[in-house]
C-alpha cells in the first residue's frame, strides 16, 4: 500500500466516524473541499461508493460500513502505539479514558486517581459514570470497570476491589407503619426504590442467594431513579426500602438512621475488576494507574 492511500483511508475514517465533512475537517485540520476530494478519489480506486452525502448529512455505505469496521480498530492500534512512544520520557503523560458505574468511580477510581494525579501532572484522566455494559473498544476507552462476573473473556482483568455485598434498608421512619420483610418474597408489598439500568431493559430485579437457593425479585414503589446518591437520600427520609451497596449505608445503619434487612439473603460476591483489551500495549501512564489501583489484601 502507497502512504497516501494509508492518508486516503485515513480522512475516510475520520469523516464516517463524524458522519460530517465539518466535523472531520475542524478534527484534522484541513477543509472541507479536500476531504471530499480524497474521499472521491478513494472511491474511484475502489470502484464502490462509500457514502452517502445529503445536504444535512453523510454516512457510510454497506460498503463503506464494512470497510469502517475493518480498518478502524487497526487504526486505534497504531494511534495508541504512538501515543505509547510519544509517552516513553522521564514522566508518564497522556489522557487515559475509563467507563464505569457511579459505585465504582467513587468508592475505587477516584481514591485512586486522588493520589496519582499530584505526583503525576502530565497524567490526565477521564472517568466517565455509565451504567450501561459499553464496548470499550469501539467507544475509544482505554479501560473499563465490571463487577469480576461480568467480565468479558477476551479481556485481560485486574482486581481492584475486595468482595461485595448488598443492603437492604429501610428507614426507622418507615419501619414504624410497615412490618419488616423476612424474605425476599414479602419485598413485593413494600414501597421500594427502583434502580433503572440500560443493561437490564428497565427496571433492575434485587437479585437474593441463601445457600443453594437464588432469587430474583422485581419490586415495586413510588420512585425510579438510576442515581446513587438519590437512592439513599430517599431510603434515609423514609420513602421507601432501597437495595444498596454495603459501604454505602453501613455508616448510617450504624448510626441508627437505616435498618438493614434480609440479610442473610445477601452473600458476598466477587468485586470490581478493571479490564482492557489483550491486544493494547499499557502506556507507561496507564501502568502507573493500574499499580495504583491493583487490590492488596
Amino acid at each position: 500500500m502507497r502512504r497516501e492511500e494509508l492518508g486516503d483511508l485515513a480522512v475516510f475514517l475520520a469523516v464516517a466516524e463524524e458522519r460530517s465533512f465539518t466535523r472531520a475537517a475542524a478534527k484534522l485540520g484541513t477543509s472541507q473541499s479536500a476531504l471530499s476530494h480524497t474521499v472521491r478519489r478513494l472511491e474511484e480506486r475502489l470502484g464502490i461508493r462509500l457514502l452517502t452525502r445529503t445536504t444535512r448529512s453523510v454516512s457510510p455505505t454497506e460498503a463503506g460500513e464494512r470497510l469502517l469496521r475493518a480498518i478502524g480498530p487497526r487504526f486505534e492500534e497504531i494511534d495508541v502505539e504512538l501515543r505509547a512512544l510519544g509517552e516513553l520520557r522521564e514522566k508518564p503523560s497522556g489522557t487515559i479514558r475509563i467507563t464505569a458505574g457511579e459505585h465504582s468511580a467513587n468508592a475505587i477510581l477516584w481514591p485512586a486517581v486522588a493520589k496519582l494525579l499530584p505526583a503525576y501532572p502530565d497524567i490526565h484522566v477521564e472517568i466517565i459514570v455509565d451504567y450501561g455494559l459499553t464496548d470499550i473498544v469501539a467507544e475509544r476507552y482505554d479501560a473499563g470497570v465490571r463487577l469480576g462476573e461480568q467480565v468479558a473473556q477476551d479481556m485481560i482483568a485486574m482486581r481492584i476491589g475486595p468482595d461485595m455485598r448488598m443492603a437492604v434498608v429501610g428507614a426507622p421512619s418507615y419501619f414504624s407503619r410497615r412490618k419488616r420483610p423476612r424474605i425476599p418474597q414479602d419485598l413485593t408489598a413494600h414501597d421500594c426504590i427502583n434502580l433503572r439500568l440500560p443493561t437490564f431493559g428497565g427496571l433492575y430485579a434485587w437479585e437474593f442467594e441463601k445457600g443453594d437457593r437464588e432469587l430474583k425479585v422485581r419490586v415495586e414503589g413510588p420512585l425510579v431513579f438510576n442515581n446513587l446518591a438519590l437512592r439513599v437520600n430517599s431510603a434515609l427520609a423514609g420513602l421507601g426500602l432501597a437495595y444498596l451497596p454495603e459501604d454505602e449505608v453501613e455508616a448510617h445503619v450504624k448510626e441508627g438512621r437505616l435498618i438493614r434487612v434480609l440479610e442473610d439473603w445477601c452473600p458476598p460476591f466477587p468485586g470490581y475488576h478493571l479490564y482492557y483489551p489483550s491486544r493494547r500495549q499499557p502506556t507507561p501512564a496507564f501502568t502507573l494507574l493500574l499499580e495504583a489501583l491493583r487490590y492488596r489484601e
